[in-house]
Protein backbone atom coordinates (compact mmCIF):
# COMPACT_ATOMS: atom_id res chain seq x y z
CA UNK A 1 0.00 0.00 0.00
CA UNK A 2 1.37 3.39 -1.00
CA UNK A 3 1.76 6.31 1.43
CA UNK A 4 -1.01 8.15 -0.40
CA UNK A 5 -3.44 5.19 0.05
CA UNK A 6 -2.55 4.99 3.75
CA UNK A 7 -3.24 8.72 4.23
CA UNK A 8 -6.61 8.37 2.41
CA UNK A 9 -7.60 5.40 4.56
CA UNK A 10 -6.73 7.26 7.76
CA UNK A 11 -8.82 10.24 6.67
CA UNK A 12 -11.83 7.98 5.95
CA UNK A 13 -11.54 6.34 9.38
CA UNK A 14 -11.47 9.75 11.04
CA UNK A 15 -14.49 10.86 9.04
CA UNK A 16 -16.58 7.81 9.97
CA UNK A 17 -15.55 8.12 13.63
CA UNK A 18 -16.75 11.73 13.63
CA UNK A 19 -20.04 10.74 11.97
CA UNK A 20 -20.65 8.07 14.62
CA UNK A 21 -19.78 10.35 17.59
CA UNK A 22 -21.47 13.52 16.39
CA UNK A 23 -25.04 12.59 17.58
CA UNK A 24 -23.72 11.60 21.00
CA UNK A 25 -21.71 14.77 21.41
CA UNK A 26 -24.52 16.92 20.06
CA UNK A 27 -27.10 15.29 22.39
CA UNK A 28 -24.87 15.66 25.44
CA UNK A 29 -24.17 19.29 24.67
CA UNK A 30 -27.86 19.97 24.07
CA UNK A 31 -28.81 18.36 27.37
CA UNK A 32 -26.16 20.35 29.25
CA UNK A 33 -27.16 23.54 27.45
CA UNK A 34 -30.88 23.07 28.23
CA UNK A 35 -30.15 22.22 31.87
CA UNK A 36 -28.11 25.40 32.28
CA UNK A 37 -30.71 27.48 30.46
CA UNK A 38 -33.52 26.00 32.58
CA UNK A 39 -31.73 26.84 35.85
CA UNK A 40 -33.34 30.28 36.36
CA UNK A 41 -36.77 28.80 35.59
CA UNK A 42 -36.30 26.13 38.27
CA UNK A 43 -35.20 28.82 40.74
CA UNK A 44 -38.35 30.81 39.95
CA UNK A 45 -40.51 27.72 40.48
CA UNK A 46 -38.80 27.06 43.84
CA UNK A 47 -39.43 30.66 44.89
CA UNK A 48 -43.15 30.28 44.07
CA UNK A 49 -43.23 27.09 46.15
CA UNK A 50 -41.57 28.84 49.11
CA UNK A 51 -44.27 31.53 49.00
CA UNK A 52 -47.02 28.90 49.00
CA UNK A 53 -48.18 29.78 45.46
CA UNK A 54 -48.50 26.14 44.42
CA UNK A 55 -50.69 26.63 41.32
CA UNK A 56 -48.31 29.18 39.80
CA UNK A 57 -45.41 26.89 40.70
CA UNK A 58 -47.00 23.93 38.88
CA UNK A 59 -47.74 26.12 35.85
CA UNK A 60 -44.06 27.13 35.78
CA UNK A 61 -42.97 23.50 35.75
CA UNK A 62 -45.35 22.79 32.84
CA UNK A 63 -43.69 25.58 30.84
CA UNK A 64 -40.23 24.19 31.73
CA UNK A 65 -41.23 20.75 30.36
CA UNK A 66 -42.44 22.32 27.14
CA UNK A 67 -39.45 24.66 26.70
CA UNK A 68 -36.65 22.41 28.04
CA UNK A 69 -37.74 18.77 27.42
CA UNK A 70 -34.38 17.29 28.47
CA UNK A 71 -35.05 18.51 32.03
CA UNK A 72 -38.60 17.10 32.10
CA UNK A 73 -37.74 14.30 34.55
CA UNK A 74 -36.61 16.79 37.19
CA UNK A 75 -39.66 18.99 36.58
CA UNK A 76 -42.00 15.97 36.86
CA UNK A 77 -40.35 14.84 40.09
CA UNK A 78 -40.70 18.26 41.72
CA UNK A 79 -44.33 18.52 40.49
CA UNK A 80 -45.05 15.16 42.12
CA UNK A 81 -43.65 16.45 45.42
CA UNK A 82 -45.87 19.56 45.26
CA UNK A 83 -49.02 17.56 44.49
CA UNK A 84 -48.27 15.36 47.56
CA UNK A 85 -47.05 18.18 49.86
CA UNK A 86 -49.16 18.27 53.12
CA UNK A 87 -49.19 22.08 53.14
CA UNK A 88 -50.89 22.17 49.73
CA UNK A 89 -54.62 22.58 50.40
CA UNK A 90 -55.30 21.16 46.91
CA UNK A 91 -53.17 18.09 47.54
CA UNK A 92 -53.83 15.56 44.75
CA UNK A 93 -52.42 12.06 45.24
CA UNK A 94 -53.51 10.73 41.78
CA UNK A 95 -51.69 13.56 39.98
CA UNK A 96 -48.63 13.05 42.18
CA UNK A 97 -48.61 9.33 41.30
CA UNK A 98 -49.00 10.20 37.61
CA UNK A 99 -45.84 12.35 37.71
CA UNK A 100 -43.71 9.68 39.43
CA UNK A 101 -45.06 6.86 37.21
CA UNK A 102 -44.27 8.86 34.07
CA UNK A 103 -40.63 9.15 35.19
CA UNK A 104 -40.43 5.36 35.62
CA UNK A 105 -42.10 4.76 32.25
CA UNK A 106 -40.57 7.40 29.99
CA UNK A 107 -37.15 8.17 31.53
CA UNK A 108 -35.18 4.92 32.00
CA UNK A 109 -31.88 6.78 32.54
CA UNK A 110 -33.22 9.40 34.95
CA UNK A 111 -31.48 9.78 38.31
CA UNK A 112 -34.92 10.48 39.82
CA UNK A 113 -36.21 6.93 39.22
CA UNK A 114 -35.25 5.43 42.66
CA UNK A 115 -36.81 8.35 44.55
CA UNK A 116 -39.89 8.22 42.31
CA UNK A 117 -40.41 4.52 43.08
CA UNK A 118 -40.07 5.25 46.81
CA UNK A 119 -42.59 8.11 46.60
CA UNK A 120 -45.09 5.85 44.80
CA UNK A 121 -44.82 3.32 47.63
CA UNK A 122 -45.22 6.08 50.24
CA UNK A 123 -48.32 7.54 48.55
CA UNK A 124 -49.93 4.09 48.22
CA UNK A 125 -49.37 3.54 51.96
CA UNK A 126 -50.79 6.94 52.95
CA UNK A 127 -53.82 6.49 50.68
CA UNK A 128 -54.59 3.08 52.20
CA UNK A 129 -54.39 4.49 55.74
CA UNK A 130 -56.64 7.43 54.90
CA UNK A 131 -59.22 5.05 53.44
CA UNK A 132 -59.10 3.04 56.67
CA UNK A 133 -59.65 6.17 58.78
CA UNK A 134 -62.59 7.24 56.60
CA UNK A 135 -64.11 3.78 56.96
CA UNK A 136 -63.72 3.90 60.75
CA UNK A 137 -65.28 7.36 60.95
CA UNK A 138 -68.17 6.20 58.75
CA UNK A 139 -68.71 3.25 61.09
CA UNK A 140 -68.96 5.61 64.07
CA UNK A 141 -71.50 7.77 62.21
CA UNK A 142 -73.50 4.66 61.31
CA UNK A 143 -73.61 3.59 64.95
CA UNK A 144 -74.89 7.04 65.87
CA UNK A 145 -77.59 6.85 63.23
CA UNK A 146 -78.65 3.44 64.48
CA UNK A 147 -78.97 4.87 67.98
CA UNK A 148 -81.15 7.68 66.64
CA UNK A 149 -83.40 5.21 64.84
CA UNK A 150 -84.05 3.44 68.14
CA UNK A 151 -85.66 6.46 69.74
CA UNK A 152 -89.07 4.80 69.94
CA UNK A 153 -87.53 1.70 71.52
CA UNK A 154 -85.81 3.87 74.14
CA UNK A 155 -89.12 5.64 74.85
CA UNK A 156 -90.81 2.27 75.41
CA UNK A 157 -88.04 1.19 77.74
CA UNK A 158 -88.45 4.38 79.76
CA UNK A 159 -92.16 3.64 80.14
CA UNK A 160 -91.31 0.15 81.30
CA UNK A 161 -88.83 1.56 83.86
CA UNK A 162 -91.50 3.91 85.20
CA UNK A 163 -93.86 0.96 85.60
CA UNK A 164 -91.20 -1.01 87.43
CA UNK A 165 -90.46 1.93 89.71
CA UNK A 166 -94.15 2.18 90.60
CA UNK A 167 -94.24 -1.54 91.28
CA UNK A 168 -91.22 -1.18 93.59
CA UNK A 169 -92.98 1.55 95.52
CA UNK A 170 -95.94 -0.77 96.01
CA UNK A 171 -93.69 -3.48 97.41
CA UNK A 172 -92.06 -1.86 100.40
CA UNK A 173 -90.67 -5.07 101.76
CA UNK A 174 -88.90 -5.85 98.48
CA UNK A 175 -87.56 -2.29 98.38
CA UNK A 176 -86.03 -2.69 101.85
CA UNK A 177 -84.35 -5.92 100.77
CA UNK A 178 -83.02 -4.25 97.65
CA UNK A 179 -81.61 -1.33 99.65
CA UNK A 180 -79.84 -3.78 101.90
CA UNK A 181 -78.29 -5.50 98.91
CA UNK A 182 -77.26 -2.16 97.43
CA UNK A 183 -75.55 -1.13 100.67
CA UNK A 184 -73.65 -4.41 100.67
CA UNK A 185 -72.60 -3.90 97.05
CA UNK A 186 -71.48 -0.35 97.81
CA UNK A 187 -69.31 -1.67 100.63
CA UNK A 188 -67.73 -4.23 98.32
CA UNK A 189 -67.08 -1.58 95.67
CA UNK A 190 -65.53 0.76 98.23
CA UNK A 191 -63.16 -1.99 99.38
CA UNK A 192 -62.39 -3.03 95.81
CA UNK A 193 -61.38 0.45 94.72
CA UNK A 194 -59.61 1.53 97.90
CA UNK A 195 -56.36 1.86 95.95
CA UNK A 196 -57.91 4.54 93.79
CA UNK A 197 -58.59 6.74 96.81
CA UNK A 198 -54.84 6.64 97.60
CA UNK A 199 -54.20 9.19 94.82
CA UNK A 200 -53.24 11.60 93.47
CA UNK A 201 -51.19 10.04 90.69
CA UNK A 202 -47.54 11.05 90.41
CA UNK A 203 -47.07 9.72 86.85
CA UNK A 204 -49.11 8.57 83.85
CA UNK A 205 -47.77 5.90 81.48
CA UNK A 206 -49.34 5.18 78.07
CA UNK A 207 -48.25 2.00 76.25
CA UNK A 208 -49.41 2.43 72.65
CA UNK A 209 -48.85 -1.13 71.48
CA UNK A 210 -50.90 -2.52 74.38
CA UNK A 211 -53.49 0.31 74.12
CA UNK A 212 -53.10 0.78 77.89
CA UNK A 213 -52.98 3.83 80.19
CA UNK A 214 -51.64 3.34 83.74
CA UNK A 215 -51.79 5.71 86.73
CA UNK A 216 -48.90 5.43 89.22
CA UNK A 217 -48.45 6.89 92.68
CA UNK A 218 -44.81 6.72 93.81
CA UNK A 219 -44.28 3.61 91.70
CA UNK A 220 -47.52 1.92 92.84
CA UNK A 221 -50.21 1.14 90.25
CA UNK A 222 -53.46 2.94 91.04
CA UNK A 223 -55.52 2.02 87.99
CA UNK A 224 -55.21 0.91 84.35
CA UNK A 225 -57.50 1.71 81.41
CA UNK A 226 -58.00 0.49 77.85
CA UNK A 227 -57.58 3.34 75.34
CA UNK A 228 -58.12 4.21 71.67
CA UNK A 229 -55.37 6.11 69.82
CA UNK A 230 -54.97 8.09 66.61
CA UNK A 231 -56.17 6.47 63.40
CA UNK A 232 -52.51 6.03 62.34
CA UNK A 233 -51.11 4.69 65.66
CA UNK A 234 -47.74 3.25 64.62
CA UNK A 235 -44.63 5.45 65.05
CA UNK A 236 -44.44 8.83 66.82
CA UNK A 237 -46.29 11.92 65.66
CA UNK A 238 -44.22 13.93 63.15
CA UNK A 239 -46.49 16.55 61.64
CA UNK A 240 -49.90 18.16 61.83
CA UNK A 241 -52.66 16.02 60.38
CA UNK A 242 -50.83 12.65 60.36
CA UNK A 243 -53.32 11.12 62.88
CA UNK A 244 -50.44 9.74 64.97
CA UNK A 245 -50.23 9.72 68.77
CA UNK A 246 -46.94 11.23 70.06
CA UNK A 247 -44.20 9.27 71.82
CA UNK A 248 -42.03 10.83 74.53
CA UNK A 249 -42.16 12.50 77.94
CA UNK A 250 -44.58 15.40 78.54
CA UNK A 251 -46.72 16.89 81.33
CA UNK A 252 -50.43 17.44 81.86
CA UNK A 253 -50.48 21.23 81.65
CA UNK A 254 -54.20 22.14 81.56
CA UNK A 255 -57.74 20.76 81.33
CA UNK A 256 -61.04 21.62 79.66
CA UNK A 257 -64.32 20.79 81.39
CA UNK A 258 -66.28 22.18 78.41
CA UNK A 259 -64.70 19.85 75.84
CA UNK A 260 -66.50 18.49 72.77
CA UNK A 261 -65.30 15.13 74.10
CA UNK A 262 -66.92 15.35 77.56
CA UNK A 263 -63.76 16.32 79.47
CA UNK A 264 -60.11 16.60 78.41
CA UNK A 265 -56.61 16.87 79.90
CA UNK A 266 -54.08 18.70 77.68
CA UNK A 267 -50.66 17.09 77.01
CA UNK A 268 -47.67 19.41 76.50
CA UNK A 269 -46.88 18.13 72.98
CA UNK A 270 -44.74 19.19 71.12
CA UNK A 271 -41.61 19.06 73.27
CA UNK A 272 -38.21 20.29 72.05
CA UNK A 273 -37.37 16.96 70.37
CA UNK A 274 -40.69 17.03 68.49
CA UNK A 275 -40.10 20.62 67.34
CA UNK A 276 -36.56 19.80 66.17
CA UNK A 277 -37.76 16.77 64.17
CA UNK A 278 -40.50 18.85 62.54
CA UNK A 279 -38.02 21.59 61.60
CA UNK A 280 -35.76 19.01 59.96
CA UNK A 281 -38.72 17.69 57.97
CA UNK A 282 -39.87 21.20 57.08
CA UNK A 283 -43.36 20.65 58.53
CA UNK A 284 -45.54 21.86 61.39
CA UNK A 285 -45.42 19.46 64.38
CA UNK A 286 -49.13 20.03 65.14
CA UNK A 287 -50.50 20.09 68.69
CA UNK A 288 -53.71 20.03 70.75
CA UNK A 289 -53.08 16.46 71.97
CA UNK A 290 -55.41 15.41 74.82
CA UNK A 291 -56.57 12.59 77.02
CA UNK A 292 -60.34 12.83 76.56
CA UNK A 293 -63.66 11.03 76.74
CA UNK A 294 -66.14 10.17 73.99
CA UNK A 295 -67.63 12.73 71.63
CA UNK A 296 -70.60 14.48 73.20
CA UNK A 297 -73.76 12.51 72.48
CA UNK A 298 -71.91 9.19 72.01
CA UNK A 299 -71.28 8.17 75.64
CA UNK A 300 -73.60 5.18 75.09
CA UNK A 301 -70.84 3.53 73.01
CA UNK A 302 -68.90 2.85 76.23
CA UNK A 303 -65.98 0.42 76.23
CA UNK A 304 -66.67 -0.71 72.65
CA UNK A 305 -65.01 2.48 71.37
CA UNK A 306 -61.62 0.80 71.90
CA UNK A 307 -62.32 -1.69 69.10
CA UNK A 308 -60.95 0.90 66.63
CA UNK A 309 -58.33 3.66 66.82
CA UNK A 310 -60.52 6.63 65.94
CA UNK A 311 -58.95 9.85 67.27
CA UNK A 312 -56.79 12.38 65.38
CA UNK A 313 -53.81 11.60 67.62
CA UNK A 314 -55.36 11.96 71.10
CA UNK A 315 -55.79 9.26 73.78
CA UNK A 316 -59.47 8.34 74.33
CA UNK A 317 -61.23 6.62 77.26
CA UNK A 318 -64.90 6.42 78.32
CA UNK A 319 -66.64 9.42 79.92
CA UNK A 320 -66.66 7.73 83.35
CA UNK A 321 -62.95 6.92 83.05
CA UNK A 322 -61.88 10.46 82.06
CA UNK A 323 -63.80 11.82 85.07
CA UNK A 324 -61.90 9.42 87.32
CA UNK A 325 -58.54 10.22 85.67
CA UNK A 326 -59.22 13.96 86.01
CA UNK A 327 -59.80 13.53 89.76
CA UNK A 328 -56.57 11.57 90.24
CA UNK A 329 -54.21 13.44 87.89
CA UNK A 330 -53.40 17.07 88.81
CA UNK A 331 -51.90 19.59 86.38
CA UNK A 332 -48.12 19.24 86.24
CA UNK A 333 -48.19 15.42 86.36
CA UNK A 334 -45.57 13.76 84.11
CA UNK A 335 -46.94 11.59 81.29
CA UNK A 336 -44.71 9.14 79.43
CA UNK A 337 -46.03 7.84 76.11
CA UNK A 338 -44.22 4.68 75.00
CA UNK A 339 -44.36 2.91 71.59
Amino acid sequence: MTKRQRRTGARLCSFFAFVMMAPVLTCGCAHFYEASMAGPSFEEANALFSRGNYKACLDKYESIIEKYPTTADRALFEMGIIYEYPGNERRDYPKSLECFQKILKDYPESRYRPDSAEMISHIDDVTAREKKIIAQQAEIVTLGQQAGNRESEIHALRKRIEALEQEVKNRENEAVALRTKIEALEGRLKNGFAAIEDGPASKVIVEKKERKLTLLSNGKVLKTYRVALGGNPNSPKERQGDSRTPEGTYVIDSRNSDSRYHLSLHISYPNEDDKKRARELGVSPGGNIMIHGLKNGFSWIGDSHTSVDWTEGCIAVTDEEIEEIARLVPDGTVIEIRP
